[in-house]
């Protein structure tokens, strides 16, 4: 359409910048937090890169009965990555099952079960010092985490949140169903 090159370069670009301010709007206000990354100085947002995929948000115990459900939990990032989950691992001692340093929550995620996905530091998951996004994902879930492995699925898009407890397996149909339907 227009032959000279600066022009068509600076169209893309504006189109670029656009289209990506629209995605950035697209991500619910209470889902843009910066958390810290599990033993790191460095802070990722929930909202960064903008996202209009699904997002898993698991509070995670090292020490738990459910602990095997990081294998699970990596086998579908794995299976769904490439489509676009995201998903995030949150420890928290809340319910007295986590490693008591970051260093040996690393170990047991990182080490012990191969964990690829993005772990935060230990967070609160519950009550009024609960973290803001586990306040919100309570208020918007209808459901508090009543136990470790507790997840909530985001649709970024609608705002939308789906509460399973931590007896629902990362394999599990319902949850594989959903995750399907927001891809």
């Amino acid at each position: 359409m227009y032959a000279n090159p600066v022009i068509r370069t600076v169209i893309m670009l504006v189109a670029g910048l656009l289209v990506s301010m629209v995605v950035k709007a697209e991500c619910p206000a209470w889902l843009d937090h910066y958390l810290y990354q599990l033993r790191s100085t460095m802070t990722f947002n929930l909202c960064e890169p903008p996202s209009d995929m699904p997002l898993l948000v698991v509070n995670t115990a090292s020490f738990c009965g459910y602990a095997g459900q990081f294998r699970g939990l990596e086998a579908l990032y794995q299976s769904y990555r490439q489509q676009g989950l995201r998903v995030v691992g949150v420890p928290s001692n809340d319910f007295r099952q986590e490693a008591s340093t970051e260093e040996k929550t690393a170990e047991v995620c990182f080490v012990d079960y191969g964990v690829t996905f993005p772990m935060t530091s230990p967070q609160r998951v519950r009550g009024n010092q609960a973290h803001p996004l586990f306040r919100a994902l309570a208020e918007h879930s209808g459901h508090e985490p009543q136990w470790n492995f507790n997840k909530y699925l985001v649709d970024p898009v609608s705002g939308q949140v789906w509460y399973y407890p931590s007896q629902v397996r990362p394999d599990d149909e319902v949850l594989i169903n959903r995750i399907e339907s927001l891809l």
